[in-house]
C-alpha cells in the first residue's frame, strides 16, 4: 500500500468572468477554488492515492465551502489549521487567440501569508507520509510561509520522505522584501524531485536554454535543447534525483504544443508531444503535470519513461476541463498515452 502524500500551499476562491469575457465586460464571475498544491492534491485523489492538504484558513463560510470542495475530491484536510482573516481569492480573465489570459491577485494578508513556524504539528501530519510537495509559490507569499516550507522541508528530509518542488516563479508575487534567487535555492536544495519550465530555471537561477524564446516558438519546442538546463540544475542540486522541464509551444492562446523532459543524472527521457487545438482553461496545467508525474513515478518505480508520458497526458486532458482541478481517471490518461485521443463518445 503506498503512503500518502502530503501537499502544503495556499487555497484561493476563483473568480472567473464568464467564456471569454474581459474584467470590464462582466456582471458575473464563475466561483471556483484553486491553487497549486491543492491542486496537485486533487489530481493524487482522483488517481486513488491518498493525500492530505495543508493549509491555513479564515474560520469563516466561504472557508467552510472551500474545505467542502477538497473532501468532495477526497483529498484529506484534517491538518489544515485555523486563524486569520481572509481567505485569498484570485480574477481570472481566459484569454483568446492573439489576447492572453489576465490574472489578478487580491491574497494579501490571507490567513496563510500570515502563517507561522510552529503553527503546523508536522510530526502529526507526517504520519505514514512518503512524499512532500510543495511549490515555489508558497514562499513566494510572505517571509512566514518560506520560514514554513523551509520548516517541512526539513522535517520530511528527517522521516526519510521523498520532498518534490515545482519551482512555479510567479514574478508578482514577491513583494515583501525578498526575490526568488534570494530564498529557493536553499529549499530546493532539499528536493529530491524538481519540477520547472523554462522561465522557472532562468529567473530564480539564470539558468536557461540557448537560443530560445518561449514567446516566438511558434509551437517548435526542441526538446534536446533542454538538457543542458537539467544538467545545470542537477548541478546545482545534487540532492535532486530527477528533474523534469515542462514544454509548451504556444501558437495562440487557444492552441498550445505540450510535452516534457525528465532528466535521470545519466539520461535524458523526451516524452511525445501532444497538439492542443482547442483550449477549454489552461490553468492549473502545470500542477495536472506534476500530480501525474507523481502519481506516475510511485506506480511505475521503474519505468522513467511512462512516469514521464503519464504527466504529459494527464496534464494534456487538464487543458480540456474548467478549473483549476484535474478531474480524469487513471484509465483516461491510460487511453490517452495508448493513442486513443479520438474524443468519441464512451457509451
Amino acid at each position: 500500500m503506498m503512503k500518502k502524500v502530503v501537499t502544503f500551499g495556499e487555497i484561493m476562491m476563483r473568480l472567473a468572468t464568464p467564456g471569454y469575457e474581459r474584467f470590464c465586460q462582466a456582471n458575473q464571475f464563475n466561483i471556483s477554488f484553486g491553487g497549486g498544491e491543492a491542486n496537485v492534491a486533487v489530481s493524487l485523489a482522483n488517481y486513488g492515492i491518498e493525500t492530505e492538504f495543508v493549509t491555513r484558513l479564515p474560520q469563516n463560510d466561504l472557508a467552510a465551502s472551500c474545505v467542502k470542495e477538497l473532501r468532495k475530491y477526497s483529498v484529506g484536510t484534517s491538518h489544515i489549521i485555523y486563524g486569520g482573516e481572509r481567505l485569498g481569492i484570485y480574477f481570472l480573465e481566459t484569454g483568446a487567440v492573439a489576447r492572453a489570459s489576465k490574472v489578478i491577485y487580491d491574497r494579501a494578508h490571507s490567513s496563510v501569508s500570515e502563517i507561522q513556524p510552529g503553527m503546523i504539528d508536522w510530526d502529526k501530519t507526517f504520519e505514514n507520509a512518503g512524499w512532500f510537495h510543495w511549490t515555489g509559490i508558497t514562499p513566494a507569499i510572505s517571509q512566514g510561509a518560506a520560514e514554513v516550507c523551509r520548516e517541512a522541508i526539513t522535517e520530511a528530509r528527517k522521516r526519510g520522505i521523498t520532498v518534490s518542488c515545482d519551482l512555479n516563479y510567479r514574478k508578482n508575487l514577491w513583494k515583501y522584501g525578498k526575490t526568488a534567487s534570494e530564498i529557493m535555492p536553499d529549499l530546493v536544495a532539499g528536493c529530491d524531485i524538481i519540477l520547472g519550465n523554462e522561465e522557472d530555471a532562468e529567473k530564480v537561477f539564470g539558468i536557461k536554454p540557448e537560443q530560445f524564446d518561449a514567446t516566438r516558438t511558434g509551437g517548435d519546442v526542441d526538446a534536446a535543447s533542454f538538457e543542458s538546463v537539467c544538467r545545470q540544475l542537477s548541478m546545482k542540486f545534487p540532492q535532486a534525483q530527477k528533474i523534469i522541464i515542462t514544454l509548451r509551444g504556444s501558437i495562440n492562446a487557444n492552441h498550445n504544443t505540450w510535452g516534457g523532459v525528465l532528466w535521470d543524472g545519466k539520461k535524458l527521457y523526451l516524452s511525445p508531444r501532444y497538439d492542443i487545438t482547442h483550449i477549454v482553461d489552461r490553468v492549473g496545467g502545470g500542477d495536472s503535470f506534476m500530480g501525474g508525474l507523481i502519481y506516475g513515478l510511485l506506480s511505475y518505480p521503474e519505468n522513467d519513461q511512462k512516469a514521464l508520458n503519464f504527466a504529459v497526458a494527464a496534464s494534456c486532458l487538464k487543458h480540456t476541463i474548467y478549473g483549476d482541478f484535474n478531474m480524469v481517471t487513471v484509465k483516461e490518461v491510460e487511453n490517452l498515452m495508448g493513442g486513443d485521443a479520438s474524443g468519441r463518445v464512451s457509451r
